[in-house]
């Protein structure tokens, strides 16, 4: 994927000196580096306002995990009604993903994000006001369903309006709002929480979400540019995306990346606690300091990416993550500063090799069709996210006490999903 990081000057998929294939038939090489030219301190406030929205509806997913306890006492669940509610939201983002792929290209980017935002605010608002877990089992499918498009969308305005030179820098500032959701997300929720119930933090993120929608519709530009080609049939830009070889190799490196994360991440609280000895107040410091240190090393990892290349930056923090996973994964009782200094080296490595990854992502597609394609990127994420979850929770058995048996299997397999995503990259 390395040879199509920076967008080619003339056609997306084939060379001029080539037949053209049925793909570049519809990605003609006008369209290649459409990107806008906005001063510096517009591009600055655009970013602020792609990563408030990152943040918000990120928040609104993250926030449901130290809320568990409180969701399975009042709606008197079992923990396995309690993953279907994480779950829902995941299988509904990625659902709208890749429905979102058939129509996200045919509007201004603009528009379709403050209808989505909008639609995510009401659906967030519903949770809180959600009386039964039936209904708010239903309004996390809403959220899920409009938030699962924000990040394609995000990620394609920044590929619209940033020139490859600093869409690295852009990206790793964008996806700083991970960070800023794991400094914040666990102890918010858990404080809200504290001072009425769990309905608050959800009030809490809709009235948030209220206060940036006038922002995003008077900061982001208006973009009609992957629309001056004329309309084309939803079908056939669906037809172009998976005949082209080159994006299978995309949804491979994509899911791999995803996996290779998400085959660890839902199980390392309940691991730290059962396993290391890790008490459960010490939690918040770990996702704590672990994300405020990614706050830092995300814009470093970005300016690296464009500084050295990102496919190079990629492969060597992928390469490095393996040593935190490796440890973390099989890793006995430990004193907690230990424990913090690992937690947070796997934070910083697991997270920041989705900076390049990203930003390798969106500047190998063309403007008219990058729409489109994040949307199916988004959703296979999104799936993939499940499957890792799932094939994880096959793998791990409980053991004595609330220790968890086997996660030196999934720490294998992480590490193997990570030495294919840089095969792909």
């Amino acid at each position: 994927m390395a040879r199509r990081t920076e967008e080619p000057n003339e056609t997306a998929f084939a060379s001029a000196e080539a037949a053209p294939s049925a793909a570049a038939a519809v990605f003609p090489a006008s369209e290649i580096g459409a990107h806008l030219t906005l001063g510096k301190r517009r591009e600055n406030l655009i970013v602020f306002i792609l990563a408030a929205l990152q943040f918000v509806h990120m928040l609104d997913f993250v926030i449901m995990m130290p809320l568990s306890p409180q969701f399975m006492n009042y709606f008197s669940i079992s923990p396995a009604q309690f993953g279907l509610l994480v779950s829902a939201y995941t299988l509904a983002a990625g659902t709208s993903s890749l429905i979102g792929a058939l129509f996200v290209d045919r509007f201004d980017r603009k528009t379709l994000v403050l209808i989505l935002f909008s639609g995510f605010i009401v659906g967030t608002l519903c949770c809180a006001l959600a009386p039964t877990y039936e209904l708010f089992l239903a309004a996390r499918v809403i959220s899920g369903a409009f938030g699962g498009l924000m990040t394609a969308l995000v990620l394609s305005i920044i590929g619209d309006v940033f020139p490859p030179e600093r869409r690295g820098t852009a990206t790793g500032l964008v996806m700083m709002a991970f960070s800023i959701v794991t400094v914040i997300g666990v102890p918010l929720g858990l404080l809200l929480n504290d001072l009425s119930s769990w309905h608050l933090p959800f009030f809490a993120i809709a009235g948030l979400g209220l206060a940036i929608l006038p922002l995003a519709f008077r900061i982001l530009p208006v973009l009609k540019g992957h629309l001056e080609t004329g309309p084309t049939s939803a079908l056939d830009t669906l037809r172009a995306i998976f005949r082209e070889p080159h994006h299978w190799t995309v949804f491979a490196f994509s899911t791999t990346t995803i996996m290779a994360a998400f085959l660890i991440i839902p199980y390392l609280a309940a691991y730290l606690v059962g396993n290391t000895g890790l008490s459960e107040n010490h939690l918040k410091h770990v996702y704590g300091v672990g994300g405020l240190f990614t706050l830092f090393t995300a814009r470093a990892i970005g300016r690296c990416a464009d500084r050295y290349g990102k496919d190079r930056v990629f492969i060597a923090v992928a390469a490095l993550s393996t040593i935190p996973i490796l440890t973390m994964t099989h890793v006995g009782e430990l004193a907690f500063p230990v424990m913090l200094v690992l937690s947070t080296l796997f934070f910083i490595l697991v997270s920041g090799r989705m900076v390049p990854g990203l930003a390798l992502i969106t500047g190998s597609i063309v403007p008219r069709f990058r729409g489109s394609f994040m949307s199916v990127n988004s959703s296979i994420q999104q799936f993939a996210m499940g499957l890792a979850s799932f094939g994880s929770g096959l793998i791990l058995t409980k053991g004595p006490g609330q220790s968890l048996l086997h996660f030196n299997y999934v720490g294998y397999l992480s590490v193997i999903s990570t030495m294919l995503c840089i095969y792909f990259a």
